[in-house]
C-alpha cells in the first residue's frame, strides 16, 4: 500500500478527504473530540494530500500569519507510518511555506512523543510541554 516511488504529495482544495484522514486519526484512533479537531479554519488553509496512486494516505494543514507559518493537523494513516511518508509530508509543508512571501519561520505543535520526529526535521522544541486536546504537546519552531 505504500510505495515510496508512486507517493506525492499536492497542494489540494479536497479538505473533505482531508477531514477524512484526520477523522481516522485524531478522532477515531486518537480519541480527539469532534469540537477540537474541527476548528473553523479549514477554509483559510493550505492543505496538503499525501497519496499513494489514488489512496489518500496523509493530510497537513498549513496556516499563514504574519511571519510565521503553522504546519498543523499532520496525520498518516497506520499503514503508511514508519514508510518515510511522515517525513516526507513534514519536508513537502516546509517547501510549500517557503514559497510563501514573508514568512520566515515554521511552528508547530508535535505530540511530545513525537518531538525527536521533527528534530530530525530540523525543528526546536520551544517553550513547555502543554496540553491540546487532551494530548501533551511541544511548541517546536524552524527557520525557513
Amino acid at each position: 500500500m505504500t510505495n515510496p516511488v508512486a507517493w506525492r504529495i499536492e497542494v489540494t482544495r479536497d479538505i473533505d478527504t482531508c477531514r477524512a484522514l484526520r477523522r481516522t486519526v485524531f478522532i477515531e484512533e486518537q480519541g480527539v473530540s469532534e469540537a477540537d479537531e474541527v476548528d473553523g479554519l479549514d477554509d483559510v488553509a493550505i492543505h496538503l494530500l499525501a497519496l499513494d496512486g489514488d489512496t489518500p494516505l496523509g493530510t497537513a494543514r498549513l496556516l499563514l500569519k504574519g511571519e510565521v507559518g503553522k504546519i498543523g493537523r499532520v496525520c498518516v494513516l497506520p499503514p503508511a507510518r514508519g514508510t518515510g511518508l511522515g517525513a516526507a509530508l513534514i519536508r513537502a509543508a516546509l517547501a510549500e511555506l517557503a514559497r510563501q512571501p514573508g514568512l520566515r519561520f515554521a511552528h508547530l505543535g508535535s505530540q511530545s512523543h513525537a518531538t525527536g520526529f521533527y528534530e530530525k526535521l530540523g525543528f526546536r522544541v520551544e517553550g513547555e510541554e502543554f496540553l491540546d486536546a487532551g494530548i501533551p504537546h511541544r511548541k517546536m519552531v524552524r527557520d525557513l
